[in-house]
């Protein structure tokens, strides 16, 4: 009797401590939609992204070409691995390595989108392949992000050989114009006397280099991707998107904020996006809203999360505008863009449980050191 009573006391006690971390995590998740974190980033990236992007788009609207304008934008946003903190030299060597990076992303993404299962294989094994590299060569946020973007978004498009060099040429002018814009402005601001880190991209040395965590995000990234093509959504790439941006967080917690800083934020920016549809009824309106938002977007990212999504959000559906040149139904495209969001975001979410569980980490990397023993062996 004694035994039991003990018994029911300590599972009490556990409930009750299990209860009380769970209502910190939410108090801490609320928290975090209102707080604003402090950033070191250079306030000049903001406004050099902001052209990277606005150029090209100005530039496809005066000739009439805004699909061309958008694929070269897409180029310019390498603009984002740029760090002013380095040396001049390793500045732009940096940002030339991630431009052939988002040129050969490009290339694989539609190379291999003559069939939607294969690219969801593809991009799944290519997700984990970039993921290792810049984990093991320590490239700093945003990371694999774009260039797991980049994949996914032209594996979706529909595939024609023959047009693929052009579209590898307009991204890879988007590369240049921003690695132009780098140049001039770490010729301006670069300061004598400074010293400056060695090098952007540091080799981390390790025996298996996050290989499980490639592995989930590689199997994930697949499934995602595949669940958009078997939805049949108007752009299936939004799901993986979503669901990589979820996997970016540094914690348990912190992809679980991610997960609800991108949900609601999504909704609120489909607010703001039918506010703004009401005045960009024009090609310029929308080029115009999208550098705005791009700037704003750039300076919130560092800041507050949740806060960056609600403007993300217009920003993505306007480019979707534009591709279709104002052609298509809005209220299909804001719906879907809620749905696929939320999917991926809940994916997202899932992988980076398996990510953050150290138990399963622990077993997997055991079962690792086994094989690879196994294999010597042989």
């Amino acid at each position: 009797m004694h035994c039991k009573t003990a018994n029911f006391t300590f599972l009490k006690i556990f409930r009750m401590r299990n209860f009380k971390l769970l209502l910190i995590s939410v108090i801490k998740g609320i928290n975090s939609f209102f707080e604003l974190k402090e950033s070191k980033r250079s306030r000049h990236i903001p406004f050099l992204a902001s052209l990277c992007v606005g150029i090209p788009l100005f530039l496809g609207f005066y000739f009439e070409n805004l699909e061309k304008g958008l694929l070269v934008s897409l180029g310019g946003l390498v603009i984002l691995y740029y760090q002013p903190n380095l040396s001049f030299g390793s500045r732009m060597l940096t940002l030339l390595v991630c431009s052939l990076g988002f040129v050969f992303s490009l290339g694989i993404g539609l190379s291999f989108s003559f069939n939607p299962y294969v690219s969801a294989v593809v991009l799944g094994f290519f997700a984990m392949g970039i993921h290792l590299v810049t984990t093991y060569f320590k490239i700093k946020p945003p990371g694999n992000f774009f260039f797991i973007m980049i994949a996914s978004m032209a594996s979706c498009q529909r595939y024609n050989l023959e047009i693929i060099p052009e579209k590898i040429g307009f991204l890879f002018l988007g590369t240049m114009l921003a690695c132009f814009l780098a140049f001039g402005h770490g010729w301006l601001t670069i300061k004598k006397g400074q010293t400056p880190e060695i090098f952007g991209i540091q080799i981390k040395k390790g025996k298996f280099v996050s290989l499980i965590d490639s592995i989930v995000i590689g199997i994930f990234i697949a499934i995602s991707l595949l669940i958009g093509h078997l939805l049949e959504m108007q752009n299936p790439y939004w799901i993986p998107i979503s669901c990589l941006a979820i996997l970016q967080g540094i914690s348990k917690q912190h992809v679980w904020e991610r997960m609800l800083h991108r949900i609601v934020g999504t909704f609120i920016g489909i607010g703001l996006c039918w506010l703004l549809l009401l005045f960009c009824n024009t090609p310029l309106s929308v080029c115009i809203t999208i550098f705005v938002l791009q700037y704003l977007v750039e300076v919130l990212i560092v800041k507050n999360y949740a806060l960056a999504i609600i403007f993300i959000t217009p920003m993505t559906i306007l480019l979707a505008e534009i591709g279709s040149s104002f052609t298509a139904n809005t209220e299909i495209i804001v719906s879907a863009r809620f749905l696929d969001i939320t999917i991926g975001s809940i994916l997202g979410a899932l992988g980076g449980w398996f990510i953050y569980n150290q138990r399963f980490k622990y077993k997997a990397t055991q079962q690792l050191r086994k094989t690879s023993v196994m294999m010597r062996k042989k």
